[in-house]
């Protein structure tokens, strides 16, 4: 059996489930291959980076590499985060594309390729994951990898258009075309990157789901990513989360409880969900003083003008919203601001009535399938979703909105609050049938099979070099 190697920015232990779906989806591969994780240690250090750092986690090996503020400022915090995160979530407005990170983009993923280039096997099969890397592979193959890569994007991808509209934005995508496989979210995404190569690149459609380019041809397909639904049960029923949902349930007898767990960032249109509650209480009275929103938004960034700008906005919104609507005895929104333990949040999804889970675009969002797992499916609570979710394409069943529509958002809500147990239980099956047929091991599994059979071709060193 081949070596699996993962590449991405930041590594997890993969025996620390806690460590998220990523760790979950992977350790079993992994272990199976004894694997090696490859990324940066999450450290900034004086000078430039050299020494590969080792862990050895179970059979899996983890290394690492430092890297200079320098370095660390124009790739991470300068282009994945200031370029390519706000373009592709569609916010061109909140690109820095003047700063000249591209070069610090490029010089990490170079150092990245020279770092692991030693440390691979001949049969080794090399995932590559999200888009700090995008020219990993272009890098590797520079350096002379033959090996099988592969690379998946855990965010959306922009329409042709306003892809196109990043300076270097023909540089990245051909970067693409050094890889094996191309992985997405969603079907969407996958039509983006076809409708971009086709038009900007004039790539062939070789058959369906291959494009040939720059004397190459790559393989793409949509692969939702899942949750692990066994793993997220057993939390559900552990004694934490059973803790919290007991004490939910006696502190807001009274109350519908509506939750939302979200990063604070802007495309999870948290100022919008937020004027969309606002209308719910204006438009349905019957809501005062029984609906209750409780608002999770973990810090992110908080570095970047643009979070402190949402951070300010929520606590404004937070505070009319309490003060025009609250009671002595009711208060309309909680909000916090800061991180809740990952064991606790089953219980306070189970708590809940409905989970607002809208997004202006996102990847996937876990979770929206997180919630549904850790329902009651005797009475279960409903999803209000995001059209512009990765997920509304598998959870149909849900109750999709568009987030930028106050008003039909609100009315969505009022019809959560208020749908009868009979439905909310035939929704919810139908959901559940999905987000197990599609859960974590078998995104990994689809994703390793597809890169396993894509054909590979004959790559040169200098094949890809601009």
């Amino acid at each position: 059996m081949s070596r699996l190697v993962v590449v991405s920015n930041r590594i997890a232990d993969p025996r620390k489930t806690a460590a998220g779906g990523l760790a979950v989806a992977l350790a079993d591969v992994l272990n199976a291959t004894g694997g090696l994780w490859f990324g940066w240690s999450g450290k900034i250090v004086d000078s430039d980076a050299d020494d590969v750092h080792f862990q050895q986690a179970g059979r899996v090996k983890l290394a690492t590499i430092d890297l200079s503020q320098v370095d660390h400022d124009a790739f991470y915090l300068g282009y994945s985060n200031g370029v390519l995160w706000p373009v592709f979530h569609y916010r061109l407005d909140l690109a820095d594309f003047d700063a000249g990170y591209i070069n610090g983009y490029r010089r990490v993923n170079q150092l990245f390729a020279r770092k692991l280039l030693p440390l691979l096997r001949d049969d080794d099969i090399i995932w590559v994951h999200d888009y700090h890397l995008i020219p990993l592979a272009a890098e590797l193959r520079a350096l002379g990898c033959r090996q099988r890569i592969g690379f998946f994007l855990h965010i959306p991808l922009p329409p042709p258009l306003m892809l196109a509209a990043i300076p270097g934005h023909d540089w990245l995508i051909r970067a693409l075309f050094a890889y094996d496989l191309v992985g997405f979210q969603s079907q969407a995404d996958l039509s983006h990157f076809a409708g971009y190569v086709e038009t900007e690149a004039h790539a062939q459609p070789v058959e369906e789901g291959r494009w040939r380019a720059f004397g190459r041809t790559v393989q793409a397909g949509a692969f939702p990513i899942g949750i692990d639904v066994e793993e997220f049960t057993e939390l559900s029923n552990a004694r934490e989360a059973v803790e919290m949902y007991e004490r939910m349930k006696e502190e807001y007898s009274r109350r519908k409880l509506l939750v939302g767990v979200d990063r604070l960032d802007y495309s999870k249109g948290l100022p919008q969900r937020l004027r969309a509650f606002r209308e719910l209480l204006a438009k349905y009275p019957e809501t005062r003083g029984s609906a209750t929103l409780i608002q999770i938004a973990s810090p992110s960034r908080e570095n970047v003008s643009a979070y402190n700008d949402i951070l300010h906005e929520l606590e404004s919104l937070c505070g009319s919203i309490n003060g025009n609507f609250g009671e002595l005895d009711w208060m309309p929104v909680r909000y916090m601001h800061r991180t809740v333990a990952r064991a606790r949040l089953p219980g306070l999804f189970r708590a809940s009535r409905v989970a607002l889970v809208t997004p202006l675009r996102d990847g996937m969002n876990l979770v929206a399938k997180e919630f549904l797992v850790a329902q009651n499916p005797e009475d279960p609570g409903v999803l209000v979703l995001s059209r512009f979710a990765g997920a509304a394409e598998q959870l149909r069943e849900a109750l999709l909105v568009n987030p930028y529509d106050s008003e039909s958002t609100a009315a969505a809500i009022q019809l959560a609050l208020q749908m009868p147990v009979e439905e909310r239980r035939s929704r919810h099956h139908a959901l559940m049938e999905t987000i197990r047929r599609y859960d974590v091991h078998w995104w990994c599994d689809s994703f390793l099979a597809a890169l396993g059979q894509a054909r590979a071709e004959e790559k040169g060193p200098n094949w890809l070099r601009l």
